[in-house]
C-alpha cells in the first residue's frame, strides 16, 4: 500500500488521494484525529479495485468520490457512512447488481453515476427519499420506472394521498389531522431537483415523473424518445427541458402552461426539420357516447345514481381545446398539430386532442399558414429564455 503522506487538501476536512495508483488501500495508517475530522474524501483516477472496509472508519463524511476507477461492485460497507451526503462514481464499471440491498437506507442527497454499465434504475435509488439530484446519464437505461415518483417528501406523499385516504386537515409544521386523530409526518423539503439522464436509450417517458413537484432540471437529450406526456403539467418548478437529439415530432400543447420553464432545448429532433400532419381518430364506445352526453348536457350524478367506477370515468372527462367546441372526450380523440409561435422566431408543432374529426382546430395545422393569424397563439419571449433548436 502506499503512504499518504503529501496527500492534498482543503484543510483537515478535507483529503484528496487522486491520481494514485492503489493495489490495495487501508486508511488505518492515518491517525483517529484525521479520519474522524475529515468530510470529503476524493479517490479518483486510483485504479481502486475495491472499497476498503477501513473507509468505514471515517465516521462523519460527507462527500465521496469514487469516479474513474474500476469498480464494479460497491460492498456493503458503504451503507456504513450514515453521515454521507454526495456519492459520485462516475465512469467506472457499475451496474444495477452491483450495490448492497441496504444502500437505499443512505440520507443522499446527491447521487452521481454517470458513464456505468446500468441498463435499469435500481430500486435502491428509487428508496432514496432525501435525494435531490440524481444523474445517470451516459449508461444503458432503457426505460424509467414509474416508482421514479418515489423520489418526493413525506409532506407531499401525505397531500397527493387520493380521496379517501383519511387526511383531512393540515395543521402545522410536523403534524397532519386525520380523522379524530393527530398522526405525525416528517416534513422536509427534500425531494428530486435535478434529473439528469441523457446518453441512454430511453424511449418512453412515463406520466409518473410528472409527480415530482420541485423538479426543476430535466435532462433527456440524446435518448430515443418520441413523445411528452401531457401530464407535464403539473411540473410546476420545472426552469430547464433538454429534449435534444431525440424522435420527437411534436410536443404536448400542456408544455405552454410550465409558466417557469426558461430553457427548452429540442435541436436534433425530427419536430425541427419536418413535421406531422397526419389525424387518426379511433370511433367512441357506447360508454365514451354516453359519458359525452352526460358532461356536455351537465348532468348531476353521484355515487348513489351510478357505481363508483362510473363515476371515476365521468370525472376524467377532457375538455376540447377549441375555443369554438363545448365538447369532451375521453379515450377517443382526434390527435391535431398545432403551430405555435416561440419567442416570435421559431414555431413549432404541439399536439393537440379534439373530441372528433368534425371539430374544426382553431388555427391551420399547415407550417406554411399565416405566422400572423389571430388564432395562433403565441409565447411571449419573457416565458422562455433560450429556445435551442439548432
Amino acid at each position: 500500500m502506499e503512504g499518504f503522506e503529501g496527500a492534498s487538501g482543503g484543510g483537515d476536512t478535507v483529503l484528496d488521494l487522486s491520481h494514485r495508483n492503489f493495489s490495495s488501500v487501508s486508511f488505518d495508517a492515518l491517525s483517529e484525529k484525521r479520519r474522524e475530522e475529515t468530510r470529503q474524501l476524493h479517490l479518483c483516477y486510483t485504479r481502486l479495485p475495491a472499497l476498503p472496509d477501513s473507509i468505514q472508519s471515517f465516521t462523519k463524511l460527507e462527500f465521496l468520490d469514487l469516479s474513474n476507477n474500476g469498480l464494479s461492485v460497491l460492498s456493503e460497507v458503504i451503507t456504513r457512512l450514515t453521515k454521507l451526503r454526495t456519492l459520485i462514481a462516475k465512469n467506472n464499471r457499475l451496474d444495477e447488481f452491483s450495490l448492497p440491498k441496504e444502500f437505499g437506507s443512505l440520507q443522499l442527497e446527491v447521487l452521481n453515476f454517470s458513464g456505468n454499465r446500468f441498463e435499469e434504475i435500481p430500486a435502491q435509488f428509487l428508496q432514496l427519499r432525501r435525494l435531490q439530484s440524481l444523474s445517470l446519464g451516459g449508461n444503458r437505461l432503457k426505460t424509467i420506472p414509474p416508482e421514479i415518483e418515489n423520489l418526493t417528501s413525506a409532506l407531499q406523499a401525505y397531500l397527493a394521498a387520493p380521496p379517501g385516504a383519511g387526511v383531512i386537515v393540515l395543521h402545522g409544521p410536523g403534524s397532519i389531522y386525520a380523522g379524530y386523530q393527530w398522526a405525525s409526518v416528517l416534513f422536509t423539503d427534500e425531494s428530486l431537483e435535478l434529473l439528469y439522464l441523457g446518453g441512454n436509450l430511453i424511449s418512453e417517458i412515463p406520466m409518473e415523473l410528472a409527480n415530482l413537484p420541485v423538479l426543476s432540471y430535466l435532462v433527456l437529450c440524446d435518448n430515443r424518445i418520441q413523445g411528452v406526456p401531457p401530464q407535464f403539467t403539473r411540473l410546476h418548478s420545472l426552469r430547464s427541458l433538454s429534449l435534444h437529439n431525440n424522435l420527437l415530432t411534436y410536443l404536448p400543447r400542456e408544455i405552454l402552461s410550465l409558466v417557469q420553464l426558461q430553457e427548452l432545448s429540442l435541436r436534433g429532433n425530427p419536430l425541427v426539420v419536418r413535421f406531422v400532419k397526419d389525424m387518426t381518430y379511433d370511433p367512441p364506445s357506447l360508454l365514451e357516447l354516453a359519458g359525452r352526453a352526460i358532461k356536455t348536457r351537465n348532468l348531476r350524478y353521484s355515487e348513489k345514481d351510478l357505481p363508483g367506477h362510473l363515476v371515476n370515468y365521468l370525472d376524467l372527462a377532457s375538455k376540447c381545446p377549441n375555443p369554438k367546441c363545448a365538447g369532451v372526450y375521453f379515450d377517443s380523440c382526434v390527435r391535431h398539430i398545432k403551430f405555435v409561435d416561440f419567442c416570435g422566431k421559431y414555431r413549432l408543432p404541439l399536439m393537440h386532442y379534439l373530441c372528433s374529426p368534425q371539430c374544426s382546430s382553431p388555427c391551420s395545422s399547415n407550417p406554411q399558414s399565416d405566422a400572423d393569424s389571430d388564432d395562433d397563439q403565441t409565447v411571449p419571449v419573457d416565458r422562455l429564455q433560450r429556445v435551442l433548436l439548432g
